[in-house]
This record gives C-alpha cells, structure tokens and sequence, in this order.
C-alpha cells in the first residue's frame, strides 16, 4: 500500500533529522575523546581516564544507534525536506524497502558503516580477554581514530541529515536495481566485513605500541578476523547470486572493479586467519602476521574508495562522489602509520621458533598465503590498470575478464592442490616414508576420479 505523503514539514519529522545531526557530532565528540582519554590514561597510569574513555565508546554506539534510527524514521515519514531521503526514496516505495534506501547512498552507508564499528569496537572492547587488557587502551585509541573519521566525514562532506532549500512533492526513488532480495543483505554483509578488518589490526596494533610483541593479541585477533571474513564470504555470495539474477550478463562473478574490491580484503583476511594458526601453536610467522592484517585492512579501505571513489566505473559502486580523495588520503595514512609501528617495533618480533623444512604444514601455510596474496595483488593490478594507463598515456584502458582467468587461474588451481595436500603434511618436518603413506591414497584416489571424469567428458 503506497503510504501517505507524512512529509508535509510537519515539526515532529524535522525534530527527528535535527536529532540525527546532533548525534553525530555527538559521537565525534565522544570519539575524540576516547583516543585521547585512552592514550592519556595508559601513559599516565590513570585508571580512572581509561575506564571513562571505554564507556565514551559505548556512548559513541549508542548516539550513532539514535542517528540511525533518526534516518530510518526519516525514510519511513517520507521526510522530503531530508535531501537524503528525497534522493533514495518516494512516496511510492513500499516501506520493506526502507532499509535498503537507508544504505544506498553514500551518506547513509556511511552512518551504516560508522554504526557497525562502533557496535563491534564496543563488544570487542567489552569482551577482550585478560591477555591483552594491558595494551587494550591503546587499541582503543586506534578503533576510535577510524571511527571519528568517518564521522567526520559524515558531519562535514556527506551529511545524511542535510535538508533541502525548497521540500520537493515527491523524491526520486529507489534505485531499481536495488530491490532485489539480496540486496538486503549483500551491502550490509560487505560494508560490515569490511569495516570490520579495523578491529583485528587495532588489536594488533594496540599490542605493537604497548610493546606487547609475542601472541597476546593471537585469539582475539583471530577471532575477529573470522567474523570479518565470513561477513565478506556471505557477502560475495550473495551479490554473485544478485548479479546473475539482475545484471543479465549471464554470469556470476564478472571481475567487476568493485567486486573485486570486495574480493581482496577476503583473500587477505584468508592468509592471515590461517597464518596465524601457526604462530598460535608454534610461535611463527609473528611479522608476517602483522604484516597480513595490515594488507587485509589496507584492501578494504581501498574496497571502501573504488565505492566512493568514482574512479573506475562499476555496476555496483555508489556513483559519482566528492570523498574519493578522502578516503585516498585516509588509506595513505592507514598503510603508513601502521607500517611505521612495525617498523619500530621490529626488532621486539623475532619468533619463537623457525622453519624447519618445506615439507612441513607450516610451510604448507606460508605458500598457502603467498598465493593468496599473489591472487589479490594480480586482481589489484587489473583493478587498478585503468586509472595507470589514464595517467600514463592518456588513455582509460580497462581490463578485460580474461586477464583474471588466465593470470589467476593457475595460481587458484595452486591453491586448490594446496589445500588437498596441506592437511596431510606433519608439522616441523615431513620425511619421504611419511609423505608416501599420506599422499599414496589421497592421491591415487585423486587419480582415479580425473580418469572417470574424462572417460565421462566431463
């Protein structure tokens, strides 16, 4: 039923846009606050200020929960005045689809994107084991530096709060494209995973600067990365399902800059969650483990520009925007600052123990990521090659989808037979009697259903 025009400037409705805008600067606030209370109290052994500036997080969650609400209330009133609203919906949108105009756009992505965070931050602080409670300050102060960006970004360049001059009769409405089922799910899973990396890396981060540099941060750093990455897992799912019901180019995964965007931050998210197992059980791999949730958050910021950015053109991104360059700028700074606590803390990472042979799980693992990587920075380039030919020769030259098949395929097939072999190596060393008895009938089975398989045609 198409729902009455409530708009109509009536004083309720405004007050519910004005509340939204002063929680967001509310939240920016409570977000400043919180990295400086944090970083302050640790160093000065103040309790006190570090207990304050945890439950400033939790206020954070709570204020952006309310501009969140404000929206929606917003969408649902047909708050015309809301250029937001009058940009992503009209009197004719069936209310189920609601919160998917919530998210289509930049401003409210944002304030999605923004709550999740600071939801997350706040149950990633609350709940933080006992082994890193002493660096849990400083991680904190990192969770908080994120989130009071993209808050800033929201209270300055893209409010979705923002009101029009003149109330239009009617909005512009929802994109249709964007009233499939799985778009109900598809944007809120990525934007979450993505986002979502920045808990681990604080975690990780948080240990480096308190100078806790063994496997204290090794669990929930995990943890964590787990839900990231399963999040951006079912998302890709389901906007492969979207794609190959929508778009109608006949298939399901179509290399699509933003898709890709996507992509990579999960492979990353994959190499670290199984890296890290191995520095759990034999204290290895603790540089290369910082390095891969550095690279894993470094992708989903970049996943986060090609959405904003308008840089390459993709079915899927948010349109042309004004933050490209913002959040360029924000992911220079979230590659350098990490990358120089690594730098300085460095000498502190030595592991515990070393590679004892190639034929082992833990080197199993450690090629294991090299591939992962290998197909994500393959899949960068490709991403990324237009915008090097437009600055180099003038030209916009895109990569087409075999470039990918070709180039990634032998390295997925790699991986494919790694993750056959992997499991049945021992760890530390494996010797050739070992290898016969694990291999010999795993492989002669492998054998036998590529025999019938061909015999088949198939």
């Amino acid at each position: 039923m198409m729902p009455g025009p409530k708009y109509a400037g009536t004083e309720a409705v405004s007050v519910m846009a004005d509340l939204g805008a002063v929680c967001l600067w509310i939240a920016l606030a409570l977000a400043c606050y919180s990295v400086v209370g944090s970083v302050v109290g640790k160093v000065r052994g103040s309790a006190e200020l570090v207990i304050s500036s945890r439950r400033a997080v939790y206020l954070a969650a709570l204020a952006l929960l309310v501009a969140t609400l404000s929206l929606v209330a917003s969408f649902i009133n047909r708050d015309f005045e809301v250029a937001y609203v009058a940009a992503h919906s009209d009197l004719a949108m069936p209310d189920r689809f609601t919160w998917v105009a919530f998210y289509s756009g930049n401003e409210g992505s944002l304030l999605y994107i923004a709550l999740v965070l600071a939801a997350t931050a706040s149950l990633a602080i609350w709940r933080a084991p006992q082994r890193v409670q002493d660096t849990l300050p400083y991680t904190t102060a990192v969770l908080m530096v994120v989130l009071a960006f993209f808050v800033l970004v929201m209270g300055t360049l893209a409010n979705p709060f923002d009101k029009l001059a003149i109330i239009p009769p009617d909005g512009e409405g929802i994109n249709p494209l964007l009233t499939h089922l799985g778009m109900f799910f598809h944007p809120p899973a990525l934007m979450a995973g993505l986002i979502m990396t920045s808990i681990p890396l604080s975690f990780a981060m948080g240990s480096l600067i308190g100078g806790k540099t063994k496997d204290e941060w090794v669990d929930v750093g995990r943890t964590w990365g787990i839900v990231s990455w399963a999040l951006l897992a079912g998302g890709l799912l389901l906007g492969s399902w979207w794609a190959y019901t929508i778009l109608g180019w006949g298939g399901f995964w179509f290399w699509d800059p933003v898709e890709n965007a996507a992509l990579m931050p999960w492979l990353g998210l994959t190499a670290f969650i199984h890296s890290i197992m191995v520095q759990k059980r034999r204290g290895m791999f603790r540089m290369w483990n910082i390095v891969l949730i550095n690279v894993a958050f470094a992708l989903a910021l970049y996943g986060m520009f090609m959405n904003r950015g308008g840089a390459v053109p993709s079915v899927h991104s948010f349109g042309s925007s004004s933050l490209g360059w913002v959040f360029l700028i924000f992911l220079g700074v979230g590659v350098l600052v990490p990358f120089a606590v690594f730098i300085w803390r460095y000498p502190l990472l030595k592991s515990a123990q070393n590679l004892d042979s190639m034929l082992s799980r833990e080197a199993a693992f450690l090629i294991n990521n090299l591939l992962l990587l290998g197909i994500a920075f393959v899949t960068l380039w490709g991403t990324v090659y237009p915008l090097i030919s437009r600055l180099t020769t003038g030209e916009f030259i895109t990569v087409a989808r075999p470039f990918y098949d070709q180039v990634n395929g032998p390295l997925f097939l790699a991986l494919i037979f790694l993750m056959g072999v992997g499991p049945l190596l021992p760890w530390r060393r494996a010797t050739p009697a070992s290898l016969r008895r694990s291999l010999l009938v795993p492989g002669l089975t492998a054998l036998s259903v590529v025999v019938v398989l061909a015999a088949l045609g198939i």
